[in-house]
């Protein structure tokens, strides 16, 4: 079964594999829509072995430029929503003792970027929460993994809504962010979409313990090595901050 908001944008997928996709409209907004959602997955495929959370929005402003109510739709989109729909799935799941929970989340879960603060805090909110299922959830069988995808040609940066409030002071470290997010989708060396969702399939189909976070593509990597330093290198000089002679008073 495969959701979006507007089932018209699956008809090409489901031209492709007839009888093998159900398309489903699905509003991650809309608790009713998501109830509705899951009973159909259990009227028309017999239930829920695989909760994929896919669905992404992108915000871009600095964090003084982001609105309460721009920052609300990010979150319900971004974390509300996948948290609802894990929530209805759950039950389902633990009754017949198994399931997979794969929630998609981005580098910048561990680390962030200039003018995506939203997006940024949303990711992270995202990523503890998981961390948290696939302790609760262990026990009943079920599976959790957060994909950390690197930089993939999608149309999140052409789809990606501005702040309303403009402040201009933060163009210096912003602008450049802003277009280089713009230009995903035909930036060489960027990650093609097919080949992020063989990775996903990979990931289900694996047998046995699998990490609770998985990176997805070469980039995603080499972002996280970076983030793993700097944080090593910022755990240690907060210890040296605290372990070293309080300040005079």
């Amino acid at each position: 079964m495969v959701t979006a908001r507007k089932t018209a944008d699956l008809e090409d997928l489901a031209a492709a594999w007839p009888g093998r996709i159900v398309p489903v409209p699905l509003e991650l907004r809309d608790p009713a829509s998501c109830q509705e959602a899951v009973r159909t997955a259990v009227d028309r495929v017999g239930g829920i072995d695989i909760l994929v959370n896919n669905a992404g929005v992108g915000l871009f402003g600095a964090v003084e430029e982001v609105s309460d109510a721009e920052l609300r739709d990010q979150l319900e989109i971004l974390v509300v929503g996948p948290w609802r729909l894990t929530r209805l799935a759950l039950p389902l799941m633990r009754a017949q003792g198994h399931g997979h929970i794969v929630n998609v989340s981005s580098v910048v879960g561990r680390m962030a970027f200039p003018g995506l603060g939203a997006y940024v805090a949303a990711k992270h909110a995202l990523e503890g929460m998981s961390e948290a299922l696939a302790v609760e959830a262990a026990p009943h069988g079920i599976r959790v993994t957060v994909v950390e995808p690197g930089m993939f040609a999608t149309r999140y940066g052409t789809a990606m809504t501005e702040a309303a409030h403009r402040v201009p002071a933060y163009d210096v470290t912003n602008r450049e962010m802003l277009e280089g997010a713009r230009g995903l989708a035909d930036s060489p060396g960027t990650g093609r979409p097919d080949d992020f969702a063989v990775r996903v399939l990979a990931i289900v189909d694996t047998e046995g313990p699998t990490p609770l976070r998985i990176p997805v593509g070469a980039d995603a990597y080499g972002y996280l090595d970076v983030a793993e330093q700097a944080a090593r290198e910022e755990y240690a000089a907060a210890r040296a901050l605290v372990d070293g002679p309080p300040p005079a008073v």
